[in-house]
């Protein structure tokens, strides 16, 4: 075999590598991209029923509820337009409280019950993710305009 054949055979094999370097790598990336949702999109049907994604909001006051098993939370997350259903199996974070920020990682069931894998608390009070606030503002803005 003559010597450029094989330069050629050894790029074009280093080529194939990458590519398939770069197809793992992308698999892997959208197989753990996990979207954010507020209540009022999943209210309005935008969430994905049965696949991973987050909902940020307020946790509606009154609402946290403890099931006889002592592991099984209940709890409902608002934008301050819509309402979505939690429910938690595990510990809750220290900083987890009735009126305070918190976004939940988990799937939407059919039922509309939003089955929580992961609960994440604000850990400042002044601090809320971005999505978060700015969900917040928009509910607020278009219950305000529906209101009047």
């Amino acid at each position: 075999m003559k010597a450029r054949n094989k330069r050629l055979m050894l790029v074009g094999g280093g080529i194939a590598l990458l590519v398939a370097a770069a197809a793992l790598v992308l698999s892997a990336f959208q197989q753990n991209l996990v979207f954010f949702h507020t209540p009022s999109e999943v209210a309005e049907g935008k969430a994905p029923v049965g696949k991973t994604f987050r909902v940020g909001g307020m946790v509606e006051t009154g609402s946290i509820q403890r099931d006889a098993d002592g592991v099984t939370v209940r709890f409902v997350i608002t934008d301050t337009a819509k309402v979505i259903p939690v429910s938690y199996r595990g510990s809750l974070p220290d900083l987890f409280k009735e009126g305070k920020g918190a976004v939940v990682q988990g799937t939407l069931g059919a039922d509309g019950q939003f089955r929580a894998t992961e609960v994440l608390a604000k850990h400042d009070e002044n601090y809320m993710p971005p999505e978060a606030a700015h969900a917040l503002e928009q509910a607020h803005k278009t219950a305000t305009t529906v209101q009047q």
